[in-house]
C-alpha cells in the first residue's frame, strides 16, 4: 500500500512506494536516467507509467477502478475547499446548579 504524506504547508504529497531492485536492473535504470537527464526516481516513474499503459491496452481493460476514481474526486473536492477560521474562541458551556 502506498503511503501518503503531507508537506510542510499541509498539502498532501504524491503517494510513495518502496521497491527493491536487483543490482543489474538498478544499474540499467541509472544509465537510462542519465541518458535522458532525469533522476533515477523520475525515470522509474516514467517506465512504470509506460508499462501500465501497455498492459491495459493489451488486456483491453479500464486503467482505473470506479472506487479509485470516486475517491480521487472526493479528495480533490476537499482539497479545493477554502480553510474556514473561527472568528473567536469557542464559548464554554456553563452549567449552573439549581438552588432548591
Amino acid at each position: 500500500m502506498a503511503t501518503r504524506q503531507n508537506s510542510t504547508n499541509g498539502k498532501p504529497k504524491s503517494p510513495r512506494i518502496q521497491v527493491v531492485l536487483p543490482e543489474l536492473i538498478c544499474e540499467q535504470l541509472t544509465i537510462l536516467a542519465a541518458d535522458e537527464s532525469r533522476t533515477v526516481s523520475n525515470m522509474a516513474k516514467v517506465l512504470i507509467q509506460e508499462g501500465i499503459k501497455k498492459y491495459f491496452n493489451k488486456e483491453d481493460k479500464a486503467p482505473f477502478s470506479k472506487h479509485n476514481s470516486d475517491t480521487d474526486k472526493f479528495r480533490d473536492s476537499l482539497e479545493k475547499q477554502s480553510v474556514r477560521r473561527l472568528k473567536r474562541a469557542p464559548q464554554r458551556i456553563r452549567y449552573y446548579k439549581q438552588s432548591d
